[in-house]
Parts: C-alpha cells; structure tokens; sequence
C-alpha cells in the first residue's frame, strides 16, 4: 500500500544557495536535508538559464526524430547512447512493463587511444549525426562540464557535513576522474496506472555518490523518505514555482551515501536531465 503527499513547491525541502559564502551553514543544511531523506534543491549554482533552455530544446530535437534515427546511436557497452521506450525496468516487483521513458547517456569523453578507453564507461562517446542534429554535440559537451563542476562544489560542502576536509572528494579515484553520466530522460504522454503495474520510472533508489536533477515545468517526481513504511508515504516533488528563480535555474539534489531515499516518475510528457556521479 502506498499514501501520496505534496511537499510544495519547494516548502518541504531544504535549499542551498551555492552563493552563500557561510559554508558552515550550508554544510549544516545539507546534512539535515540529508538525515531528512535525501532530497534537497541547490539555487544560484551558476549555470545559466540560457543553457538550460539550449539543453531542453536539443533534448525535445532527439527525442522527436523518427525511432530509426534513434537507433542508429543505441547505447553501447559502456552505456553511452541511446536506450529505447521500456527498455529499463526499475521495479520489476510492481511493474508489469517496461519505464514509459527513453534516454539518452553521455559520459566522460576519452579519446579511443587514450589508456583510460579501456576503463569501463570510459571511451568515446556515442553521437548523433552532426548532419542531422548540428551543435547537440558541442551543448550536450558544455552542459556535462558545468554539471559536473556544481557536483564538485556540493561534494564539498557533503565533505564539511561529515567534518571532512573540504577537498575529501577531490581526489583521481572520486571526483578528479569521475565516472559522471548524464542521463537525458523523456517520459512519454502515457499515465501512470500503478493497479496495472504501469509506470513512467518504477520505485527506485539511485547509487553513487549523487545526482542532480533538472526537469522541465511538468510534475511527476515523488520520493519516498522511508521504503520500509507500512502504507509508503510518497511526495510529490515540483519544479520550485513562485520564487524569484525560474524553474530552469535550480537543481534538486539526491544525495545517496546518507540513505537510500526512493524515487520515482508516475505522470507524463516530462523531459529531464540527470547526472550521477558514482
């Protein structure tokens, strides 16, 4: 059995703003939004609305072009690439299908040649056609750096949480050389019917040591703050709305080491971006 809440637009959770420059304080947040389940929103990160807007829109291009065009960049070994409607299936315990999702990976770009190639998602990254798609490339490229550069400024500030030094991330085996993939996500117009096992993500709890999460306007995300709950209770996550800040200039964090916290996509029509650092 499973109750579903609302957090708010933003009320029931934590938010750091990445240009405060109390970083004790903003540790002390991060903690408590931590113990809390998990989930927090990070403001004033740095990466401009532009290239948020330049993400969504070179997004909603791929996902648009015929399935044909789409499999020609199908996800590889070392799962960069595309993955096609259902092809993932989060919580088979509940699901009677596939996710009603397909994406896109992106990871950390290593030239064949290079000894790091042979690592495991390391390598070359798969790209669409620059014929068909020009400069999806060179957006997806920017957008996974400066993605990668506010999950450094966190795991920072996850470091002074744990009284480390500020720095404990940032060394060649975590932080330096990473294994980050951004995962472009678009939930197609199918409604959710849990009595019938459908879903758009199934239940799930992410690995590593985070995520950022950015979605368009379009509701859908709920996190379960505790998976052993008898009923589950399950909050509704919106895009902050109402604030000062549009929804495309906030992250929302999920952060992995404090506690599993599960998550999961239940309505339509979303496009999301996703980077998980392991």
């Amino acid at each position: 059995m499973a109750v579903s809440a609302d957090v708010g637009n933003g009320k029931g959770l934590i938010t750091i703003d990445l240009s405060n420059c109390n970083l004790a304080h903003s540790a002390s947040l991060i903690r408590q939004a931590c113990l809390d389940g998990g989930f927090f929103y990070v403001i004033n990160h740095g990466i401009r609305q532009e290239l948020f807007e330049e993400l969504f829109d070179r997004s909603r291009t791929f996902f648009q072009l015929p399935l044909e065009e789409k499999m020609k960049v199908l996800k590889n070994k070392d799962f960069k690439g595309y993955t096609p409607l259902m092809d993932q299936m989060l919580d088979p315990s509940k699901q009677s299908t596939g996710d009603c999702k397909e994406g896109y990976y992106i990871g950390f770009e290593v030239a064949k040649d290079d000894p790091h190639a042979t690592k495991r998602f390391f390598g070359p990254n798969v790209w669409p056609s620059a014929d068909k798609l020009p400069g999806w490339k060179q957006t997806m490229e920017k957008y996974y750096q400066e993605a990668l550069g506010v999950g450094r400024r966190v795991a920072r500030l996850i470091a002074l949480s744990l009284n480390l030094e500020a720095d404990f991330f940032d060394k060649p085996e975590i932080l330096e050389e990473p294994i980050a993939i951004l995962r472009l996500l678009h939930y197609v117009d199918e409604i959710s019917k849990p009595e019938l096992g459908i879903y758009g993500a199934g239940a799930h709890s992410d690995f590593g040591l985070l995520t950022l999460l950015v979605t368009d306007e379009v509701s859908g995300l709920q996190i379960c703050k505790n998976k052993d709950a008898e009923p589950q209770i399950w909050e509704d996550v919106h895009p902050l709305r109402g604030w000062h800040f549009s929804w495309n200039q906030v992250l929302t964090v999920l952060w992995s080491a404090f506690q599993l916290v599960i998550q999961g996509v239940i309505l339509p029509s979303i496009f999301l971006s996703n980077m998980g650092i392991i």
